[in-house]
């Protein structure tokens, strides 16, 4: 695995971006298009992806297909980035397809002007364990975009689009109407697009992209969506309105806030399309087997609890849109009278607008960085801190461990251990980080 990693690290990251297909196509006909193996799921927005590619996965393994999952980042390990049946590829597979593809790999590299990339590489992986495994279907998330996403390659009979909201717009676009253009490439012609509600502009594109290539579009609030929800204990019990007009009662979702309850409408509404009910047709899926699926979802690193006394929560949130909506859900769901926040970033984010939304919840902030390249200095960040929080509410520390601990004291001091928490947010890379620390698994 080390082996691995270093020669994945040596390639373009993820972030650096060549939009061209070439590559990845020219992988998939030497391997014999093993994409085309299996049917897919596939799923594009800004925030919410992965969640609801676990949420679809697990939908789907209780109606017995077996599945591969392929979303990304990682929290932890590479390897959680290709599932079989909800769990991680093993390191001794996916070394294994590594190797059986690295070959191929490089005859693409050496007739493409441009290698490829991270990315590309793992995609191809993930598409040749599916084939050879073989999976009955495949659920992809788009790892930026969507018309010139490495995941593209694939003729989704459904395609997901989340909340769009600005994020990588040096790359995408600078409103949400631009961005569309590129995540609504996923949609292909005579597909179901499941859409979650989207500001205007963005809805506007997406509708357009779909009659081009004569798609049906399904979307939340009018074809399906929550009916409702309530707190409860570990989660929130929501109803879920299908697509054919019918509701899902008395359904557990063990995750918190108004938008794990909206990814789990888009990923019901998925699995119906998958399967031909809803629409037309009408009827419903099993309610036992819908569940037993939602019952059993988790995703780590999403309002994630890793500690009590105090609690310490992990939260993946990079963007503001992120951010507002586990500042809404802690509001919901948690009884916090102080909440202490542990914050590294990457430098390519809106990072005032993520610190501006946490604003209001967090009581003092602890400013940090997490160990990759693409993080922001912790000086850099400690002044934007400073801006918006002030002073007196902003502590910095240059190591993420040192960060938690004085972020544990500083919630400490009040002496309400059943009121006070501390908040690991900022990036998927801090939250892993921080939970190999904190020792969950």
């Amino acid at each position: 695995m080390r082996d691995i990693e270093q020669k994945l690290a040596e390639r373009w990251p993820e972030n650096k971006l060549e939009p061209s297909l070439d590559r990845i196509e020219a992988l998939m006909d030497i391997l014999g298009q093993p994409q085309r193996a299996f049917p897919s799921i596939h799923i594009t927005g800004t925030n919410g992806k992965t969640s609801t590619a676990r949420m679809v996965e697990q939908l789907l393994n209780s109606f017995e297909l077996r599945t591969g999952r392929y979303t990304s980042p990682h929290v932890e390990s590479v390897t959680e980035r290709i599932s079989l049946d909800n769990a991680p590829i093993s390191p001794e597979r996916f070394a294994e397809t590594y190797y059986d593809i690295e070959p191929y790999v490089k005859m693409v590299d050496e007739q493409q002007p441009v290698a490829m990339s991270f990315f590309e590489v793992l995609t191809g992986m993930a598409y040749a364990a599916f084939a050879d495994t073989p999976v009955d279907v495949a659920v992809v998330e788009v790892g930026m975009g969507g018309t010139w996403d490495a995941t593209n390659v694939i003729d989704a009979t459904v395609s997901v689009i989340t909340p769009i909201s600005l994020d990588h717009t040096d790359k995408l676009g600078r409103t949400t109407g631009e961005i569309a253009v590129e995540k609504s490439g996923i949609i292909k012609a005579d597909a179901l697009a499941i859409v979650a509600q989207q500001p205007l502009d963005a809805a506007k594109t997406i509708l357009e992209r779909a009659v081009a290539v004569d798609a049906t579009v399904a979307r939340e609030g009018l074809e399906f969506g929550v009916r409702h929800r309530e707190v409860a204990i570990g989660g929130q019990l929501v109803t879920l309105r299908g697509l054919g007009g019918e509701d899902y009662e008395e359904i557990f979702l063990p995750l918190h806030g108004e938008h794990q309850a909206q990814n789990a409408s888009l990923a019901l509404a998925a699995v119906e399309a998958f399967f031909g009910v809803g629409g037309a047709r009408g009827g419903k899926l099993d309610i036992d087997k819908v569940r037993q699926a939602f019952s059993g979802v988790s995703s780590p690193g999403r309002l994630e609890v890793v500690r009590r006394s105090p609690t310490i929560l992990l939260d993946a949130a990079h963007n503001p849109a992120g951010a507002e909506a586990t500042v809404a859900a802690i509001g919901e769901s948690f009884g916090f009278t102080k909440l202490v926040g542990v914050i590294a970033t990457s430098g390519d984010k809106d990072v005032a607008g993520l610190l501006s939304a946490f604003e209001p919840l967090l009581s003092e902030v602890v400013v940090t960085q997490n160990s990759t390249h693409r993080r922001m200095p912790v000086d850099q960040l400690a002044a934007l801190a400073v801006e918006i929080f002030g002073e007196d509410r902003v502590q910095v520390e240059l190591q993420l461990d040192e960060a938690i601990d004085a972020a544990v004291t500083l919630a400490e001091e009040d002496g309400d251990l059943g009121g006070c928490g501390v908040l690991v947010t900022g990036s998927v890379i801090t939250v892993g980080e921080a939970r190999l620390l904190l020792g969950r698994k």
